[in-house]
């Protein structure tokens, strides 16, 4: 098998529902960017014998993914989609403690495992100039450790 380059938006990203083990899309993504180094925190490690050159040791690690788009609703209802609506609800200004970590998972087609965080969310900026539709985003931080689960059929 060769080589290639992966397509940003061939991404599958879903948030998990209030029920445990049902996933939901997050819809109608334009961008989708993963920080792998975020809240990442160091300790100096340079002493004397150093001579000169910084040196550290890695304390904690992180990573949050930010996810952009515009925002979309029924014309009818004014409804959020299922997976965006679960991402403003874990985002919103009642989930706090506990009740502000939800899961997320997310992989390439060509992955044989899901990545999945638990994660809290903050809500982006909304809105738009004259001419502009309405922007959406949100940041996911990871919080703890990564796990994995199979793709299944």
């Amino acid at each position: 098998m060769a080589d290639v380059r992966v397509n940003a938006r061939d991404i599958i990203i879903e948030v998990e529902d209030e029920t445990a083990g049902t996933w939901l899309p997050i819809e109608r993504l334009q961008s989708v960017t993963f920080s792998r180094g975020e809240n990442e925190e160091t300790a100096e490690t340079s002493d004397f014998e150093s001579q000169g050159a910084f040196e550290q040791d890695i304390m904690q690690r992180g990573a949050s993914a930010e996810l952009e788009g515009l925002e979309i609703r029924d014309n009818t209802t004014g409804a959020t989609p299922p997976g965006r609506a679960r991402i403003e609800a874990l985002g919103g200004e009642d989930a706090v403690g506990y009740a502000s970590h939800g899961r997320v998972r997310f992989r390439y087609p060509f992955d044989t495992e899901w990545t999945i965080w638990d994660v809290t969310v903050t809500l982006g900026e909304t809105g738009g100039g004259t001419n502009d539709k309405s922007s959406w985003s949100a940041t996911l931080t990871k919080s703890g450790r990564s796990t994995r689960e199979a793709v299944t059929p």
